[in-house]
């Protein structure tokens, strides 16, 4: 098993850009089963997830052509559905939870499609009542086999309806919009999630043919089509990578600029970050962050300590709270993290507390942060990664920290984050991987 050494305490400085977005990478992905012509996809990220995503949907016998690390071309004409009876289709699906998208763009196109029991970050339950319940109001018929934990969705005719999704389920409402684009008549989707994700992969479908509205709003209607075509799409850089750098340049004092971000995409980021005290500056698509030795949190008007909590977009997305988290540690003044989404993803905070960080967690979705102000360093440690944002938390937490740091299970790191330690190497971090 792969480690980070990390020697913290050093300040980095220069460029860095972000990789394609990993969400939406795996929802446009999945797309390409839409269509038996050719669809290139550019800027995907070189992450384990992905990767492993491409790999699949080559089992199925889409025919893949590698043209770069970042570019594919995907032709998804004889797809092989017996393979997805099979043991290793069920072992590997099932490791991947961004993997259920399929079953839409199969339902769609064959009137039939299976998956195992999805699998993923240990970050609490993550329900796929969204998904099924969409499918069956189009016409579907949905079985959960409990024996064997394999879900089966079968139609033999599919009609476009109303329906008003019981969340606001990224996943799900990319799962029941693929399934819609060609199931005839009019879908209208109330409730739909409208993430950049969606809105890219929206377009996406458009450029293929579909015809799709309200993109962007949480209203989506969709008249069926009955084919789609090929087309060239390019994902969008990393929001959750952006809001990373900037918590990595506050934390460490270091003045950094992050190239290329996709700024008109971001929502909220920028912002939540400037009432943490962080000052960065927005030039042209890039994010400037100077270096700064110490912020302060903003507080209520009434004076009353932040609450920085996830919420649907354009909320705050919930996958950059253990960066706020973190970042909290060495600020002036307190903030209450409230995780609301996931119940399980504040329980790598002992950790943070172990290196010095002052935290009170007051239950499993909030944590009172109380900043140390920079006035006393984090100490480094022995760690261990518990899924992909909160391991990337606990790196940020190591640059800063004095003294050596280890962070183990970086597998999960990997998982979402492209050559993360060769990048930072870059900047004059001090990451080795052993």
């Amino acid at each position: 098993m792969n480690c980070f050494e990390i020697e913290g305490g050093h300040r980095l400085n220069g460029e860095i850009t972000p990789q394609g977005a990993k969400n939406e990478a795996l929802q446009v992905i999945c797309a390409v089963l839409l269509t038996s012509e050719k669809v290139t996809i550019n800027n995907i990220p070189d992450i384990v997830d992905v990767n492993n995503l491409i790999d699949l949907l080559g089992e199925m016998g889409v025919v893949i052509n590698r043209l770069n690390r970042n570019t594919c071309e995907f032709t998804a004409a004889n797809v092989n559905l017996e393979f997805l009876q099979t043991k290793e289709f069920k072992k590997r699906a099932s490791s991947l939870r961004g993997s259920i998208m399929i079953m839409g763009p199969l339902l769609a196109r064959y009137g039939k499609a299976y998956f195992p029991k999805p699998g993923g970050d240990k970050i609490g339950r993550r329900r796929l009542d969204t998904h099924f319940i969409g499918f069956e109001k189009l016409g579907a018929r949905f079985n959960f086999d409990a024996e064997d934990i394999f879900y089966t969705v079968e139609a033999s005719e599919m009609k476009g309806t109303y329906m008003l999704l019981d969340e606001a389920s990224v996943t799900g409402t990319a799962n029941v919009l693929m399934a819609a684009v060609l199931t005839p008549g009019t879908t209208t989707i109330y409730n739909a999630a409208c993430e950049p994700y969606l809105q890219q992969l929206s377009r996406m479908l458009i450029a293929m043919g579909a015809k799709v509205t309200g993109v962007g709003s949480n209203l989506l209607t969709i008249e069926g089509v009955k084919e789609l075509n090929g087309c060239n799409h390019t994902i969008l850089p990393d929001m959750i990578e952006v809001g990373s750098f900037i918590g990595m340049a506050a934390m460490t004092s270091s003045e950094i600029t992050i190239k290329n971000v996709g700024v008109e995409h971001l929502g909220i980021i920028p912002m939540m970050f400037q009432r943490m005290g962080i000052n960065l500056q927005i030039k042209g698509d890039d994010i400037y962050i100077p270096s700064q030795e110490s912020y302060e949190i903003d507080t209520f008007i009434d004076g009353s300590i932040m609450t920085i909590a996830d919420a649907p977009w354009p909320g705050l997305t919930p996958d950059l709270l253990s960066v706020f988290l973190v970042v909290a540690t060495q600020a002036k003044g307190s903030v209450l993290i409230h995780q609301k989404m996931f119940e399980s993803r504040l329980f790598f905070v002992d950790k943070l507390i172990d290196m010095g960080a002052r935290i009170i967690l007051c239950d499993p979705h909030r944590a009172t942060v109380i900043g140390l102000n920079k006035e006393t360093a984090l100490r480094g440690a022995v760690l261990t990664s518990p899924d992909i944002r909160a391991g990337v938390a606990l790196l940020i937490a190591a640059l800063s920290a004095q003294g050596k740091s280890t962070i183990q299970n970086i597998e999960q790191i990997d998982r979402g984050y492209q050559n993360i330690d060769q990048r930072l190497q870059n900047l004059g971090a001090r990451i080795r991987r052993i």
